[in-house]
């Protein structure tokens, strides 16, 4: 879920959702079908050795079919009984008040739509691949769904100002974490796990990688249309679990006094 991209912000989308049957089943063209299973097996390939263990484990217990679009019943179904998590079926854009009350009922929005053949592989639009198969197994975890949370119960308080720091937080762990583990360097983010090339690039040795502080998370800039050029890592997902311990609004605070990093990424125009 990208919370910036995902709402009702300056930009539209082509895209719009689908909408369940009678029988509240959403019907999906054999092309569309065809998108998820290319989507799938290509990324199936190349996360082993890479994706964090309980990603893995996450993703045993979905059993997502590889041969067609799975309803979101199916994915609610295992996150009920594993965290009391739930998807929700979501617009292709929704406002920040959505998503953050979504996600404080222990709900995962999810757009009922897939990318087309032409934008296979990049979509700045969050669509049902990236939000099923990026972040659904990680809500499987205690620890992570319940920073998930949190985060929507605090976004639903805080100030514009207060959000747009959080927004960053949100990146840097569920979007794009990484996580330290006894086997070697993990990958925990959904923004990195639905993306081929961003799941190589994060474990190369191109961009820089930083033991995570929640304040240093919560002042680094980042952009959404690049691989990312920081990254930062967790000992183990415990520590997100923490942050839901702390006062995390008192950070947010003290981040917003210290100002944000320079930007490692020159501005968009440039780019």
């Amino acid at each position: 879920m990208k919370s910036e991209s995902k709402s009702s912000g300056k930009k539209g989308t082509k895209y719009i959702a689908r909408e369940p049957d009678a029988n509240g089943i959403i019907q999906y063209s054999d092309v569309e079908h065809e998108t998820w299973q290319r989507l799938i097996e290509r990324q199936r390939k190349i996360i082993p050795g890479r994706a964090c263990d309980e990603y893995l484990h996450g993703l045993e217990l979905l059993d997502l079919p590889t041969d067609r679009i799975p309803q979101l019943h199916e994915i609610s179904d295992v996150l009920r009984r594993e965290t009391g998590w739930e998807v929700a079926r979501v617009p292709a854009l929704i406002g920040f008040e959505t998503f953050f009350g979504l996600l404080a009922d222990r709900k995962f929005p999810v757009a009922t739509f897939i990318r087309t053949p032409e934008e296979f592989d990049y979509l700045q639009e969050p669509d049902i691949f990236h939000e099923i198969f990026g972040h659904c197994a990680m809500l499987t975890n205690p620890a992570f769904a319940n920073f998930t949370q949190k985060y929507g119960e605090l976004g639903l308080a805080a100030s514009p100002k207060e959000r747009a720091y959080l927004a960053r937080l949100y990146w840097f762990t569920v979007e794009f974490g990484l996580m330290q583990t006894s086997e070697g360097l993990r990958i925990y983010g959904g923004g990195i796990l639905s993306s081929p090339k961003e799941t190589l690039y994060a474990l190369s040795d191109e961009p820089e990688r930083f033991e995570f502080d929640v304040l240093d998370a919560l002042r680094t800039p980042y952009r959404i249309d690049i691989v990312q050029p920081v990254y930062y890592m967790l000992n183990d997902l415990q520590q997100l679990q923490e942050l839901t311990e702390i006062d995390l609004m008192a950070k947010v605070r003290q981040a917003i006094e210290l100002g944000l990093f320079e930007p490692r990424f020159p501005p968009k125009d440039a780019a």
